[in-house]
């Protein structure tokens, strides 16, 4: 059985609120789980120790047992000190989209123009 710790949804709309969760990968996100783990909630500040709250002790039973933490779960290990610090690197992050490709591509194209026009005159 492949085993995830991960977030499941709770809350109303616009007030999200998180439980962490060990469950099957299989089950859907908000459906059945084996154990709650702990809660996030995004709405506290930051610097909140309100804001997750983990029992160590059995999130560490869990990832003994094989269970792989999602992206957001492992951020809360690592900053826990449970887990490595992994690096990230988003190498599209800084490359413009397709229609601003296409815009650069348009003016490059006008401010090329009256400049081949004045080199032929």
């Amino acid at each position: 059985m492949a085993m995830k710790i991960r977030l499941a949804r709770g809350g109303s709309k616009k007030r999200p609120h998180y439980a962490i969760v060990a469950s099957d990968s299989r089950m859907p996100r908000d459906g059945r789980f084996i154990e709650k783990l702990g809660t996030y909630n995004p709405l506290l500040p930051k610097d909140s120790e309100d804001r997750v709250k983990m029992d160590m002790e059995r999130v560490q039973h869990w990832l003994d047992h094989g269970a792989l933490p999602t992206d957001r779960v492992a951020r809360f290990l690592e900053a826990a000190g449970v887990r490595p610090k992994t690096e990230r690197k988003n190498l599209k992050k800084g490359e413009p989209g397709k229609a601003a490709k296409e815009r650069a591509e348009k003016r490059a194209a006008r401010e090329a123009a009256p400049a081949e026009e004045a080199a032929s005159e």
